[in-house]
């Protein structure tokens, strides 16, 4: 292959809108834009990472974040125009992240808890084949841990178990006094919250919230000592959905060893994804992706027949 493809396909990485290095983004139309489409679908660093993946990996380190979970109706927070945080105008909040600030919570924890009736797991929203492919890779005996900064709990659903699952930002199973602290009862605390009654501590009378992270505090304990671990153990990376903003998760993605294949499937390029010579990158739909990586590996029909037993 000759002319400017000849020059570009080395430079590809795998995905729907192909990645150009050492340029962050290129944006290119019609004609070539299908054919660089071509070259990387066809790419040999997708297709080795997936063999890899298939049939030498047994401790793959997964991390999602919102984007995983978009397929499922659920927004992610921080896209412009579509994103949770420029859509809380109901909500009346003094700014956006006051939703999740403990302090806001205290003088009104009504906006939290009408948004808490949505994300309830199981109440609105639905796993999709990204779940389930999480929960494929337990079956098939190489998940190490999939750190999640989603509170949805669609691992939950998808069947994840418990103690392959991190949930970086914490979740809606438990829940205690921002006061005392005292444990309260998960699903008593859940059915107040969806028939509209504001959860209160039995000992102190203060307020109780689901155990979902604020800002201001410390994530939870689990998070803090295996994400001290993980990384170092993995030997296949899968980043899912995220920007790689928030820190400390953020970090994990660079923290696996240099020599682990790092992939990414993702609507852009985030983080230092392109920086590492085994990276991949598969930027576009997520969902299109993950369907297309799990035939690559030959496990479709496995996703498939999995999605529809637990569906069932």
């Amino acid at each position: 292959m000759h002319g400017i493809i000849g020059f570009i396909k080395p430079h590809i990485q795998f995905g729907a809108i192909p990645v150009l290095f050492p340029l962050k983004k290129v944006k290119v139309k019609g004609a070539l834009l299908q054919l660089l489409q071509r070259c990387s679908t066809t790419s040999n660093s997708f297709q080795n990472a997936a063999n890899q993946l298939k049939n030498s990996s047994s401790r793959v380190l997964v991390l999602t974040g919102a984007g995983l979970s978009t397929a499922s109706g659920i927004p992610d927070f921080r896209s412009p125009g579509s994103g949770l945080y420029d859509n809380l105008e109901k909500y009346n909040l003094p700014y956006p992240e006051a939703i999740f600030d403990l302090s806001y919570f205290h003088q009104n924890p009504k906006p939290f808890l009408t948004l808490a009736q949505e994300l309830y797991p199981g109440s609105k929203y639905v796993p999709n084949i990204g779940h389930y492919f999480v929960r494929l890779l337990e079956n098939k005996k190489k998940l190490l841990r999939v750190f999640t900064q989603n509170i949805d709990g669609l691992e939950r659903l998808a069947g994840v178990s418990d103690e392959l699952l991190v949930e970086a930002h914490g979740s809606f199973v438990t829940a205690s006094c921002i006061k005392c602290k005292r444990q309260a009862d998960g699903e008593l605390v859940k059915q107040q919250i969806l028939t509209n009654k504001i959860p209160e501590c039995e000992i102190c009378k203060n307020l109780v919230k689901p155990d979902i992270v604020f800002f201001g505090e410390q994530l939870p304990e689990r998070y803090i000592e295996l994400s001290m671990n993980d990384p170092f153990l993995a030997d296949f990376l899968i980043v899912i959905g995220t920007s790689l903003q928030v820190y400390p998760f953020a970090g994990l993605a660079n923290m696996v060893p240099s020599n682990v294949t790092r992939m990414l499937i993702n609507r852009e390029t985030v983080g230092s994804f392109g920086m590492r010579d085994n990276d991949v990158v598969l930027n576009g739909d997520i969902t299109s992706n993950i369907e297309l990586l799990a035939k690559e590996l030959g496990w479709w029909d496995d996703l498939v027949a999995l999605e529809k037993d637990l569906v069932s």
